[in-house]
């Protein structure tokens, strides 16, 4: 099994975007699909992540060795998999173009794979593999947590 690896460490001070002005999209506003290079581009600015392609060809994306998110197993579209809260799995798993994620939801776990339109702004996916990124960071040990310089309390 082939398996390229890379350490990427997250920008502290990334500018925020303006708003729009009026009449003006927001971006990500009405885009509904990530190329694998945005998911990429994104995943790699979080904190402390790690880049490895397996399973057949997939992007996956690691927190302190645990998965947040994975980009792939759908031809066409970009399927981008993500972890979610249990709520959010609940509301999310009925929208269109999303469904619970292949292989992971099967087994119990709370994932959500966008893989279709019209699923997710470009803005909403950010949001929810961010916030994937940070449900795995908070599960690890803090022992981890704070070696990888994540907020420890």
């Amino acid at each position: 099994m082939f398996v390229l690896a890379a350490r990427y460490s997250g920008r502290d001070n990334i500018p925020s975007p303006r708003r729009p002005l009026p009449g003006e999209r927001a971006e990500g506003e009405g885009q509904h699909h990530m190329t694998y290079d945005d998911f990429n581009d994104f995943c790699r600015s979080l904190p402390a992540t790690t880049y490895v392609m397996q399973w057949g060809g997939s992007h996956v994306w690691k927190v302190g060795g645990k998965v947040f998110a994975i980009g792939g197993w759908e031809t066409g579209v970009p399927a981008i998999t993500f972890k979610v809260s249990k709520i959010a799995y609940e509301v999310l798993k009925e929208q269109p173009g999303l469904r619970p994620a292949p292989y992971l939801a099967a087994r119990g776990m709370t994932w959500i794979q966008h893989y279709a339109k019209p699923g997710l702004s470009t803005r909403g996916l950010k949001d929810h593999i961010k916030h994937s990124h940070q449900i795995v960071a908070a599960g690890l040990p803090k022992k981890t947590r704070r070696k990888l310089c994540l907020d420890v309390k």
